[in-house]
């Protein structure tokens, strides 16, 4: 599947996740806001491994697209290649967290399931027995405006450098 399709994909199928949301509001409790208050885009700049095995490859070729709630809960479906140059995705739910007073730093944490791991690079992620492993990305953020720079942990393999920028929906965050 070439890079294209993967975003109209990706496109779709948040679209139609922003769409339920205001039904899901109605119906649950009023202690959590399901509302959507800004979508996001991110792709990868750059990626390092810590361990230079030759069939590592840095080019991951990540597009990744994320909806969030006022309270920083966000979900979240990423197309990239893999270390060993396989098709892979991960989809997951986060949180994020503010750092300081600022309003530009922040951390955040995703957890979710991963496919991509294949053939002979199976066991290079643990729990991958099925062929989709759970896992958690850690993340640190500086924002400003709409644009956005983080940092990724991808387990102790490697660290990746994003970048992307938010588009509301509806909201009058001050960074959007």
């Amino acid at each position: 599947m070439n890079i294209f399709s993967r975003f109209v994909r990706a496109a779709l199928l948040l679209a139609a996740l922003g769409a339920a949301t205001p039904a899901v509001a109605r119906d649950s409790s009023p202690a959590m806001d399901w509302s959507v208050d800004h979508w996001r885009f991110q792709t990868s700049l750059y990626t390092r491994h810590f361990d230079r095995e030759p069939d590592h490859d840095n080019t991951q070729q990540l597009i990744d697209f994320m909806v969030f709630n006022p309270d920083g809960w966000h979900a979240g479906l990423a197309f990239f290649e893999n270390s060993f140059d396989q098709p892979s995705q991960y989809l997951y739910v986060g949180k994020a967290w503010e750092l300081g007073r600022s309003g530009s730093f922040y951390w955040r944490l995703t957890g979710g399931l991963l496919h991509g791991y294949k053939d002979e690079y199976q066991d290079k992620i643990p729990f991958n027995g099925l062929g989709v492993a759970p896992i958690l990305v850690p993340a640190l953020g500086f924002r400003h405006w709409r644009f956005f720079a983080e940092y990724h942990q991808a387990g102790l393999a490697a660290g990746m450098i994003t970048v992307g920028f938010n588009f509301s929906h509806g909201s009058s965050r001050k960074d959007d």
